[in-house]
């Protein structure tokens, strides 16, 4: 995030740079300049189906931020704005001073938030610079967003669903006409920027720019969206920075500014301005809640509206996943003698797997912002640290029987105790900047060999891994490398999920840290935005969803899944961690062994090894009993010659080479004198089987 090219060694403030910012931003026809940044750095231009290039430049360093734009956009209405189409000279100057500007203010804040002497006392002193609330300004501005626009527009209605009669009374309007509203404007101004280009073609050099591309009236959001005028304006003057309004407490880059809660402009009499969509959406998703907050005899009803809003939606996209049945929501816990003694937001119990899932309302305030130390951690502690620390109590007494788990309607939750993985997912509700950042360097806790480590995310993370990872073994293979890697992965919690999808979440032990370009989410948001909002592209990234589908590997998955066996679903994870050459081998191999048994009725079999592990697969029909008794026998075998810590095997029948049982051994290696006599015959793995696990490229 630090490291932008800038006027390094210039000795200049940040305070200097940001006032010289802020006359830039109020000169005549710097909106003019606005709208060319806008669509310089926040237009993603694509021909026919979006690939991942068209999207390369929109995680350059080069290019502004929303945040940074945002910022433009705070400073130019602090006074009255000159529309006036300023002289082509003017125009590139005005850029051109505006990314120099902003790429030294990045680089005073670096230098601000990461002092290297300040480093070497606290190493020396056995503290660290992350637990200073300095080093926290950079990643929370430059951190960039979590959501996107449509996630901003779907969670909005659900968010506020429930105080739909409160708007209704209050601004004349419900969250769903708002819904309609603002996606209208981003229609609408979609289809207007490529109108305003070719209009262009038509323009001397002195009359080009972009600004009328973000103008809209009342009359063609209201056709648009199919909403009566009077409602729409109604909507749009919600979201309408008030005339006379001078955004006087934006005076630093860390305060607020209104211009972000209340993004449209009035432009004339009849007209709206928007430059970014983005911040509308954005405001669509959190500006109401502040409005309630503001109605004293309302904002009790605000908060837990908002509260039961993350714990509902979590269990919903869980539910996704792992099936209603598997899914529970504000279960209590009991000891044996009827005494209270914790509760769960949303618990999920696959064979056995559990997540406890904490959801926190909290957001990181304004004085967190400005860096102040105890203003973050109090923050923190709020929002991540106490939702930890009530899961982490939960899940210590999941394997615990002296606890009775009862859900929401009062039925004892009845599962097995004998859990070998439990994970703790903290989820907030609202963009929480540099929230992975923080947890790393702030979250305290402790983990056991089956409790893992904390996965600290938001609803929009979660949004989307349910999106792609809709199956129970990917998502727990997923969780489970994640929570491994906690420490050693730095990058947003999308970049990191879109690697996933790619190449297989797998880091040697030799990397003690790893960072992921944010260009690697480009596959992610383009199969995420091709779902969502319907735009031509990929709608599952080329990688690890795409080598099983419709094999004999897949199906089997689906089996194992279907059964949630204890006893098989690690022999799920481990095939999920095959390489995509491995896959076609294996998936090869597995068909030829099912095509002999369905030819000579006789079993065939493959066997797999991988590092301490492995796997065999028996092809036939025979009965149940000896059949079952032929794979035990041959898995203990294989795993002694192998003096492997776990095996698994599989029965496949012949006809649909469909899962008939299988079986896990999971113990230490020891030596054996009748083994060794038993095994002595065994033939060797097959060779022409490639075995592999996936691995990360480009590792830094």
């Amino acid at each position: 995030m630090s490291g932008l090219p800038g006027r390094a060694g210039s000795g200049r403030s940040e305070r200097q740079i940001f006032d010289e910012l802020a006359a830039l931003c109020v000169a005549p026809g710097y909106a003019h300049a606005i709208a060319y940044l806008c669509f310089r750095d926040n237009i993603v231009r694509f021909v026919g189906e979006m690939k991942a290039e068209d999207m390369a430049h929109m995680s350059s360093m080069k290019n502004l931020s929303r945040t940074e734009i945002s910022t433009l956009i705070g400073l130019m209405v602090k006074a009255p704005i000159d529309y006036a189409m300023p002289a082509p000279q003017a125009m590139q100057d005005y850029i051109t001073r505006t990314d120099a500007l902003l790429a030294e203010l990045h680089q005073v804040m670096s230098l601000e938030s990461f002092q290297i002497q300040d480093w070497k006392r606290l190493a020396s002193e056995g503290g660290s610079p992350f637990q200073q609330g300095q080093a926290y300004r950079e990643p929370i501005f430059y951190g960039g967003e979590s959501a996107y626009v449509f996630q901003y527009l779907d969670l909005a209605g659900r968010k506020y669903a429930a105080g739909d009669s409160w708007l209704q009374q209050t601004k004349g309007f419900t969250i769903g006409a708002a819904q309609s509203v603002v996606r209208a404007v981003g229609a609408i101004q979609s289809g207007k920027l490529p109108a305003r280009l070719e209009a262009m073609r038509q323009l001397p050099p002195a009359d080009w720019t972009i600004l009328p591309a973000h103008l809209l009236t009342t009359a063609e959001v209201a056709k648009r969206s199919g909403i009566d005028a009077v409602l729409v304006e109604r909507v749009l003057e919600a979201f309408t920075l008030p005339d006379g309004e001078a955004n006087q407490a934006f005076t630093a880059l860390d305060d607020f500014s209104v211009a972000n809660a209340l993004p449209l402009l009035r432009f004339g009499k009849s007209e709206y301005l928007l430059y970014q969509s983005y911040r509308l959406a954005e405001a669509l998703y959190e500006a109401p809640f502040y409005w309630m907050s503001a109605d004293k005899t309302y904002r009790a009803a605000a908060i837990s509206n908002r509260g039961r809003f993350a714990e509902a939606f979590a269990a919903e996209r869980l539910r996704r996943v792992f099936g209603g049945a598997r899914v529970h929501t504000n279960v209590d816990i009991y000891e044996s003698k009827g005494q209270k003694s914790g509760e769960v937001d949303v618990l999920v119990v696959f064979a056995n797997r559990a997540i406890v899932l904490q959801a926190k309302s909290k957001r990181l305030t304004l004085e967190a912002r400005k860096g102040n130390d105890q203003v973050i951690k109090d923050d923190f502690k709020k929002s991540v640290q106490e939702a930890y620390d009530q899961g982490h109590l939960s899940a210590s007494m999941l394997t615990d029987r002296k606890f009775r788990f009862v859900d929401a309607t009062g039925a004892e939750l009845a599962f097995d105790r004998g859990f070998r993985e439990v994970y703790i997912l903290c989820t907030v509700s609202d963009h929480y900047p540099a929230l992975s950042f923080q947890a790393r360097h702030f979250l305290k806790h402790q983990e056991t060999e089956v409790i893992k480590p904390p996965f600290v995310l938001d609803v929009f993370t979660l949004d989307a891994m349910t999106e792609m990872l809709e199956s129970p073994l990917r998502f727990l293979s997923y969780l489970h490398r994640r929570t491994l890697y906690a420490d050693r992965l730095h990058a947003s919690e999308l970049t990191i999920l879109s690697y996933h999808l790619k190449k297989n979440l797998w880091l040697d032990d030799e990397y003690s840290m790893v960072v992921l370009g944010e260009d690697i989410s480009a596959d992610l948001d383009i199969a995420m935005t091709a779902r969502r909002d319907g735009i031509p592209g990929r709608t599952t990234p080329e990688g690890i969803l795409t080598p099983f589908a419709g094999t004999t590997l897949w199906r089997l998955i689906e089996d194992i899944e279907a059964r949630a066996d204890a006893g098989t679903i690690d022999l799920g994870f481990m095939l999920l961690m095959l390489s995509g050459e491995t896959v076609k081998d294996t998936n090869r191999a597995v068909d030829q062994a099912v095509a002999k048994t369905r030819r000579d009725g006789k079993v065939h079999d493959i066997t797999i090894c991988l590092g301490d592990s492995g796997f065999t697969a028996h092809c036939n029909d025979q009965p149940l009993a000896m059949a079952a008794e032929a794979l035990r026998r041959d898995c203990e075998g294989r795993k002694y010659t192998e003096k492997a810590a776990s095996w698994f095997g599989v029965c496949l029948g012949s006809k649909d080479a469909r899962m008939r049982f299988g079986v896990s051994l999971d113990y230490p290696w020891q030596q054996d004198t009748n083994l060794d006599q038993a095994t002595r015959q065994l033939p060797r793995p097959a060779p022409n089987v490639k075995v592999a696990m996936h691995q990360p490229k480009n590792r830094s």
